[in-house]
Order: structure tokens, then C-alpha cells, then sequence
């Protein structure tokens, strides 16, 4: 087997420099350069290549720049190392239940107490860890959760997953900071801990719980108050048909759960939905809300125009990311790219039908699925075709195998048709030309999708920037790129070039001074006029002052705007640059259309935050919960949706989430997995349909309520990839 077959999938610099060498053991590595073998993996390979002194000798062949960036992998991994330390130092600072007062109390009724003990080499040898008989009896006083003793810290953790696994816990809920949190409140209390009573969870504990999510958001309502915010709404349908509609707001700080509303009784008619709203805004404060995002449904546009007659200076606009599923979607169904995402599908349908070709295939790629499970349908075909090519050296490997051709699977018809697909060199070139339109797209879905910062300034400026990349991609041919080009813009209008979205676009002085040309677009101008008439509706000398005067000195660099300062801020779009930040900072000397550009431009465009996180509903309207009273049902509902969304958008802030990547979500990938026929012989012996699911985000035009689809039963665990923001591959021209 040759080197690149052994290249581990990962995008570690150390990898540039070295292959592992020995198949049976994965951590031998060998320099490219001058060829030296060792053991300890890529990160001695970066320390060979970096000349880091002690524990391999310096690779003599390495230049000055490949030493440097060695180097800087080195120091940042050991940095990670330190971060990820005064995190967790972090968190455990975090909890105190000591309370001052509580102390005093005890000491004058029980007398001075002792101070907890900590784990150390010689408890290895004292008492062995008994919950049951701690709990009998009461009296040994022993902090586990910083045990130095292995031993005992399997004995604690055997005990953890006997509860899970007893109470059908997901494994990641191992994760939760809160469950860390409850750790170590537990470790520093010691032994004799009562857990609360049901009662205790139920109502008291419930209610504090609810009270401490409200204080929560207080910040986030000061935000409000002072840039603005969006009203964001989206409906829930379970499989009993019990229908749930809920709000939320987002702001800079993120997006928080406002209410939510049983609907099964009342058809979600335009008329119905607007007084939802309505009632929402009043709640909040009218002078607070800029925009409500919904989905593009024909109910919501008529929400949207008594909206407007009721609330003229509050925009309504369509949700970014599901327009851009559209087009995504629309584009996929083009020939060309149909057939090739249908050969495909054919080909992981196959590998996924049979356990002995299913497991060929996890042996050859490490235990790595082919198919990406994505928040979307047409996500899920993105990240799988690019998984497919990131492991088409394995995938080759496994169908040239001898395993593969004494494989009774090898003789079939469908077998024979996904070893011509894997050898296909005019596949693989299709696959590369699908992933480079597609990923224009996909990087427009990430910024719409996702929360690091407010995406309403850019997402018309990148798709004009994916416009240029796919036609670059398709060889600058009007033949390859107009079909894609129209559904684009049929997609588009009406719902991503608004009023809102165009002024935005000419108030990011990242695109506007990058081309000032844009000030002569007469849609661009038009548009901007029209956010100004409503941002200050009736109020014609606010309207006068930013359009006749205020909006010259920003075309003209005048005052702040033409300081150095001002210019280089706004040179990259980076992921520190934040346009209505930079407004904050230089617009100053105009403050009428500094309000306005704060405002507008720390706007989301996209109501996912509010789509995303319906397994919290799934979780609490299940068939016993649902017995609780509805106030009750509220307060879960109320403390569980806030607390996934503070935790989602802290992983996104951390860059430890990709927003389009749902691992777990198997409803997604039923196209990818199973064959259609399957579904359809579901259907004929008697399976009733069932809605679809909830973590779905699922592409209507006009429906605002997902359609009903087959249920099939997935018995699946998708394995982590690696990430990549474009897919890695040779520039080879193909035409459609």
C-alpha cells in the first residue's frame, strides 16, 4: 500500500511533512523529507521538522519556513492545552455552595466544621468506594471528584454510566457543563448528599430554575433596549399532529426563548400568526423590535403585510438560511448535477445495505461514515459528497481489494455498478465540480446559519461573491453557469434583496469602500432610501438628515470615516470584523444614521435559531409529560430551549460547532442510506406516515407546516469527520 493511502484525514500541518508507514501501527510516522522513521505520531514529526530539541533529532533537510511553522503548531497546541486547563479551572471556580451566612449558622448549631478531604496517594489504600453503604451510613467523610486514585475514579465512573445507561441517558449528555457543574458542587459537599424529590424538581427547584434563566437574560434585554433586536417564529408539528408554535428573539448576544403557544386547534392562517406576533412585540417593547424572521410561507407574507399596516416601521423579512436551501436544492435538480448526487446515492445506499460491505468499508476508512448527516437535505448531500472524496483513495482501496471481490456482494448487479462508480475517474471529476458550486453556496449557509457574529450585513455582498466563484468555477462558460445563476435570483427576490438586505450591503463599508461603485446601483440606492422611510417612518427631517446629508460624509471618507484607523478596520472580513462595531466606533459625528447602521447591521438574517432546537419539545410534550399542567409544561419548556441555545451559541462562538453538521440526526440521510422503493413497501404493509421529525429544517415553499413523510427506523451511529471549510481537491475543468 503506498503512502497517501496511509495519510491520516486531518488537516494537522504536521501531515504535510510526514506518512504513517507501518498499516498495524498508527503511530509510526516517517519524514517526507529526509526520510527518518519514529515513533510518537504527527506531533513528534512537527517537533523533528521544528528542530524542538529532546526528543528526536532535527530534520536536516527542513527549510526556515517549514521550522517556523512547526513551531507555531507546537506552541499553539500547547496553548490549547493551557486554554482548555483554565477553562475547566474555570468552571470549577464557578461553583460555591458555601454561602457565608449558611456557615456561621451551622458552626453556632453543630460546632466548627471540618474541612472536606481531597484524594491522595495513600487513600489508594484506605476504604474502598461504596456508595451504598456511605449512604447507610452516613458518616465517612470522602471527596471523590478529583481522585487520584484510578482505581476508584472507574469505581465512581462505573456508577455514572449504570444511571445512564438504567435511565436511557444519550451519551452525549455527558458533556453538559451543568451535569460538570452538578459534579463538582457534589465533590464539595462530600458523602451524604440526599438527591431533590420529585416534587422538589417538579415545582420549587423548577420555578428557582426559571427565575435564574430570566435573570439570565437580562443583559441580553439591556441589549435590546440599546441596538435592537429580531422577533423570530417557527411551528412544531409531533407525531400525534399537536401542533406548537414558539418565539424568540436574537440580538448580538445571541437568541433566547421568549414563549411558546399550543396551536393544534387553530389553523395557522396569516391572520392568526400576525396576532401571535403582535402580541409578542407589544411584550417586548415596539421600539425595540427592527425585524420579525420567519420562514418564507405564503401565511407568513400575509402576516407580513397587517405587519406592516399595524407596525409601518418594523421590517419583515424571509429567513436567510432557508432561502439558501432552495437554492441549493433547486440547483441539485438540475441534470447534470442530479445525475451525478443519484450515482451517489446509489453508491452509499449500497454500502449501507449490507452489514459485510458496510463494515469493508469502516475497516478501510478507520471507522469513518461516508455519509454526513447535515441540520438540512441538501446539507447532508454537501457534506457526504464531500466525505466521498475525501475517501476516495479508501473507497478505491476497498473495491480493489481480494476481500471485496470474494465478496458474494461483488457478483450483483448493484454491486458491480458502485465498483464502476468508485473506479470512475469521470465520477470523481463530477464530484469535484459538484462541490465547487456547491460550496459558494454552503459558505453563504454557514454565515446565514450560524451566530459568531450578526450576518444581515453580508449575506447579499457573499452571494454576489458566490456568484463569482461559481463562475469562475464553471470556466467563465454563460452555458454552465446561467441555469445555476437564474435559480439563484428566482430564489432570491422577494426574500434576500429587501430594503433591509440592500441597505445593509451599502453600510458595510467592508463592500463599500472595497467598490464604491455600489453607490451608482440604482436598486442598491433605491433600497437604501426605502430602509431609511421606515427605519424613521414619519418622522420626514430624521429621513432628510441621513439621506441628504448624513450618508455623504460615509461616501466621502469624510471626518472619522477617513481616519487610517477607520480604513484598515475594515479591509478584511475577518472573524474580528463587525461592521455595526465599526460604526459604534467612527460614526459618531452622525448619529442619526449611526442608529440606523448599529441597528440594522447587528440584525440576523436567518430565523434557524429559532428552527434549530425543536428536540427540546420532542424531549418534554412526550405522552406522560404531557399529563403535566400547562404552566408546569411552560417552565420546562421555558429553562430547557434557553439553556441549548445559551450552550449552541457559546460553541459557536468557540468555533467548536459547524452549524450545517447535525451528527446524530439520522432523518436527514434516509435518502443516502435507504433505498426509495424501501419507503414506498413501508407505506403498502401499513406504517402510518408520520410528521416530520423536528431537528429536520426541511424546504417548503408554501407550506408553512412540514408534509408527512414515511417514519423509517434507523439503527445508525455516525462517526466524527473532519472538517473542512472547502473541499481540498486539483483544479479539473469539466463542462456540464
Amino acid at each position: 500500500m503506498d503512502a497517501p493511502q496511509l495519510k491520516r484525514n486531518s488537516d494537522d500541518v504536521g501531515w504535510e511533512y510526514g506518512v504513517l508507514y507501518d498499516p498495524k501501527t498508527p503511530d509510526k510516522v516517517k519524514c517526507k523529507l529526509c526520510g527518518k522513521e519514529m515513533s510518537g505520531g504527527v506531533f513528534r514529526m512537527k517537533e523533528h521538522i521544528g528542530h524542538q530539541r529532546g526528543n528526536v533529532a532535527a530534520c536536516p533537510l527542513s527549510t526556515k519556513e517549514d521550522q517556523a511553522k512547526c513551531m507555531n503548531a507546537l506552541k499553539e497546541a500547547k496553548h490549547k492545552k493551557t486554554r482548555k486547563r483554565q477553562h475547566d479551572e474555570e468552571l470549577r471556580s464557578e461553583v460555591n455552595i458555601n454561602k457565608p451566612h449558611l456557615d456561621d449558622e451551622l458552626q453556632e448549631e453543630h460546632g466548627t466544621q471540618t474541612a472536606p478531604h481531597f484524594q491522595g496517594p495513600m487513600d489508594k489504600f484506605a476504604n474502598h468506594i461504596n456508595p451504598e453503604a456511605s449512604l447507610a451510613a452516613r458518616t465517612r467523610q470522602q471527596n471523590i471528584h478529583d481522585a487520584i486514585s484510578k482505581e476508584k475514579t472507574h469505581v465512581v465512573r462505573q456508577y455514572c454510566a449504570r444511571w445512564m445507561y438504567e435511565s436511557s441517558i444519550p451519551f452525549n449528555a455527558i458533556d453538559n457543563e451543568s451535569f460538570r457543574l452538578f459534579c463538582e458542587a457534589l465533590g464539595q459537599f462530600g458523602p451524604g448528599w440526599v438527591p431533590p424529590t420529585q416534587y422538589q424538581l417538579r415545582e420549587p427547584l423548577l420555578n428557582e430554575e426559571q427565575e435564574r434563566t430570566k435573570k439570565k437574560l437580562k443583559s441580553l434585554e439591556v441589549e435590546w433596549e440599546e441596538q435592537g433586536c429580531s422577533v423570530m417564529t417557527d411551528a412544531w408539528t409531533d407525531m400525534k399532529r399537536r401542533s406548537i408554535m414558539n418565539l424568540c428573539v436574537n440580538s448580538r448576544g445571541g437568541t433566547c426563548f421568549l414563549s411558546s403557544k399550543d396551536t393544534s386547534k387553530d389553523s395557522h392562517t396569516g391572520e392568526f400568526i400576525f396576532k401571535y406576533i403582535e402580541k409578542c412585540i407589544g411584550d417586548i417593547g415596539a421600539k425595540k423590535v427592527v425585524q420579525v424572521v420567519t420562514d418564507n410561507a405564503t401565511n407568513n407574507v400575509a402576516a407580513a403585510r397587517m405587519l406592516k399596516e399595524m407596525r409601518p416601521n418594523i421590517f419583515w423579512t424571509g429567513c436567510a438560511a432557508h432561502t439558501i436551501d432552495l437554492m441549493l436544492e433547486g440547483v441539485s435538480k438540475l441534470p447534470w448535477f442530479a445525475k451525478v448526487i443519484s450515482q451517489a446515492k446509489a453508491l452509499t445506499v449500497f454500502v449501507y445495505a449490507h452489514h459485510k460491505t458496510l463494515s469493508m468499508m469502516r475497516a478501510h476508512t478507520k471507522k469513518r461514515d461516508i455519509v454526513r448527516p447535515g441540520a438540512t437535505r441538501f446539507a447532508t448531500c454537501f457534506l457526504t459528497l464531500q466525505s466521498l472524496h475525501e475517501k476516495k483513495s479508501q473507497l478505491m482501496s476497498m473495491f480493489g481489494s481480494d476481500e471485496w471481490h470474494e465478496c458474494k456482494h461483488s457478483k450483483c448487479v448493484k454491486g458491480k455498478q458502485a465498483s464502476d462508480t468508485v473506479m470512475s475517474f469521470a465520477f470523481w471529476s463530477s464530484v469535484i465540480m459538484v462541490l465547487k458550486v456547491f460550496s459558494p453556496m454552503v459558505k453563504v449557509l454557514r454565515l446565514a446559519d450560524g451566530e459568531k457574529k450578526p450576518s444581515m450585513g453580508f449575506i447579499y455582498g457573499e452571494i454576489l461573491e458566490a456568484k463569482k466563484s461559481i463562475k469562475e468555477a464553471s470556466n467563465h462558460l454563460e452555458k454552465n453557469y446561467k441555469p445555476i445563476f437564474q435559480i439563484m435570483d428566482e430564489k432570491m427576490k422577494g426574500r434576500l434583496d429587501s430594503p433591509l438586505h440592500l441597505a445593509a450591503y451599502f453600510l458595510n463599508p467592508f463592500y463599500f469602500y472595497k467598490d464604491p461603485n455600489i453607490q451608482y446601483d440604482m436598486e442598491i440606492i433605491e433600497g437604501f432610501i426605502a430602509c431609511v422611510e421606515t427605519f424613521y417612518y414619519g418622522d420626514f427631517e430624521k429621513q432628510n438628515k441621513v439621506v441628504n446629508d448624513e450618508i455623504n460624509l460615509y461616501k466621502n471618507k469624510c471626518g472619522s470615516f477617513g481616519k487610517t484607523l477607520a480604513l484598515k478596520g475594515c479591509e478584511q472580513n475577518d472573524e474580528t470584523f463587525d461592521p455595526g462595531n465599526w460604526w459604534a466606533t467612527y460614526g459618531c459625528h452622525v448619529p442619526t444614521l449611526q442608529k440606523l447602521a448599529t441597528r440594522v447591521l447587528a440584525l440576523t438574517s436567518s430565523s434557524s435559531g429559532c428552527e434549530r432546537n425543536w428536540s427540546s419539545f420532542e424531549a418534554i410534550h412526550t405522552k406522560k409529560r404531557n399529563r403535566l399542567d400547562v404552566n408546569r409544561l411552560n417552565s420546562l419548556v421555558y429553562v430547557q430551549f434557553n439553556a441549548r441555545l445559551f450552550n449552541k451559541h457559546k460553541k459557536i462562538k468557540e468555533k467548536a460547532i459547524d452549524v450545517i453538521i447535525d451528527d446524530g440526526n439520522e432523518e436527514t440521510v434516509e435518502d443516502w442510506i435507504v433505498e426509495q422503493h424501501q419507503e414506498d413497501q413501508a407505506t403498502n404493509v401499513g406504517v402510518v406516515p408520520n410528521t416530520q421529525s423536528p431537528k429536520v429544517r426541511d424546504l417548503y415553499d408554501d407550506d408553512f407546516e412540514s408534509e408527512e413523510e414515511d417514519e423509517v427506523m434507523l439503527d445508525m451511529e455516525f462517526e466524527p469527520d473532519v472538517f473542512h471549510e472547502t473541499p481540498e481537491f486539483c483544479d479539473t475543468p469539466m463542462g456540464y
